[in-house]
This record gives structure tokens, sequence and C-alpha cells, in this order.
């Protein structure tokens, strides 16, 4: 079953750790066959945790260590290692889970995997707070500095405004319930603005590659579709307001919509 929404699905927001990694891979398998071969897209992953040396900056980590299963391999314990004594832990809470931020960045692999556009799906992390807003910003300046494309894409309604045009100059059609950016390095006294207003589907968006190279194009909808069906979110009770509500010009619209669809 599909979503009742005809573009984005606002309640989704409430599983936002599993639709964004979904989100995620599935806008690098969309891309990928539109690439030159020389081009590869990667999902780059990392640990933010808060840095008490650092006022306004989150700090980003790569485990230092992977354990890979490899095939065909078979366990084997040493007896040395089998009589060890094992020191009992003491428990403790965790405090708190450190959020795991995922990119999808487009590599160019003849020039050592140059960084050639990084797509940004916003997370809560992004937006919810001074901190993660200003990790974010500088996030942004560096890759502007270091000359690669920029794709924004904001498909949460609660939280700050972050994306890489100055708010003021964003036209108020461009300033709907959801917002995409995308950032040209060979262009980058201006940014391309989307509309994606809540109410309509979410639009195909151009990807800016190389100089020369033809843009890639990505589908958003039917990232959302698919997100939405692999994820088994034909469950959603819509009975229930989504987090955050919807906005009061919004209400009565989704509440007739959903009653159309007989899922509310």
């Amino acid at each position: 079953m599909k979503s009742p929404f005809p573009g984005m699905d606002p309640y989704l927001e409430a599983h936002w750790g599993d639709v964004h990694t979904r989100l995620i891979v599935y806008s690098g398998d969309q891309l990928r066959p539109q690439l030159p071969g020389d081009l590869k897209v990667r999902v780059e992953e990392k640990i933010t945790v808060q840095d008490p040396d650092e006022e306004d900056n989150d700090v980003g980590y790569f485990p230092d260590l992977r354990i890979i299963e490899r095939p065909g391999s078979t366990l084997s314990i040493s007896p040395e290692s089998s009589s060890l004594a094992v020191a009992e832990p003491i428990l403790v809470p965790r405090l708190a889970e450190a959020p795991t931020e995922r990119t999808l960045q487009i590599t160019d692999s003849r020039s050592g995997n140059r960084i050639v556009t990084t797509i940004e799906i916003l997370s809560p992390a992004n937006k919810m707070n001074h901190k993660g807003r200003t990790a974010y910003r500088k996030k942004q300046k560096q890759l502007e500095e270091a000359g690669v494309n920029l794709v924004e894409i904001d498909l949460l309604r609660e939280g700050g405004y972050v994306l890489i045009a100055p708010l003021e100059v964003v036209p108020r059609s461009c300033l709907g319930t959801y917002r995409v950016a995308v950032s040209r390095a060979t262009d980058p006294e201006n940014v391309e603005m989307y509309r994606v207003p809540l109410r309509k589907r979410l639009p195909t968006i151009r990807i800016p590659l190389r100089p020369g190279d033809p843009d890639a194009k990505l589908d958003l909808q039917s990232l959302i579709e698919t997100a939405y069906e692999n994820g088994g979110y034909d469950d959603t009770d819509y009975r229930l307001e989504p987090e955050p509500p919807f906005l009061p010009e919004d209400a009565e619209w989704a509440a007739t919509l959903l009653s159309e669809a007989k899922r509310r």
C-alpha cells in the first residue's frame, strides 16, 4: 500500500533514522547508472560527538578498527585465548547515543578520488540546536572553499533554516514545507532553489557533476515511495497527529486527504 500523501509523507519524520539511511542508499543506486565511468558514488559515514574543548562544534570520528567477515572464513580459537580469565565489567547507563551522519559523495577516480559533489539529506542533528547548525554551516564553508558541488535536501518540517542560500534572499515560493538547494562550484554566486510544497509531488532535481559533464537527475518522489514500501510503513496509524503537528493551514487538508483515502 502506498502513502496517502502525494509527495513527502510527514509521518515518516518519526522514523527518520531509518528513512534517512534508505534515502541515502537509494539515491546512490539511482545516480550510479547516470555517471561517467570514472565517477563513483559512495556513502560516507561518521560518528558525531560533542568535544568539550570546542564551544560550538561537534567533532566527527571514523572507526579505528573494523571487523570484517570474509566469505568462507571459519572461527578458530587458540587454547591460550580460551583459557584466559575474562574481567567482569560494571554496567553504567549510556547517557546519549552519538548521532550517525551519512552523506552521499560523488568522487572522481581519475584525480585521486577528489570529491566532485556532496549530497546532504538533512537530519535533525543539522537543524535542531545551535551547535548542530554551527557545525553544519562550517561544513558548508569547507565544501565551498574546496570547490565541491553541494546538494541540500531538507525534508524535515522541524528545526531552523540551514541551507547555503541566505534566508533573506530566498523567494517565498521556495520557502514551503520542504526545501532543496543546489550550489554549483562553477557558479558560487548563485544557488538553485526548488519549490517543494507539502501538497504536491516531490520534484526531480539536477545533480551537478564536473564541468562538461551533463547533470544527473534525482527523482525525490521515487526515493520516498521506495523507502515507504521497503520500510513497511503501510501500517502507519494516520489517526494520530504527526510529530511535529501540521500547521493550521495544512491540518484540514491532511484530514480530508486521509479520510478520502480511508486511512483516518
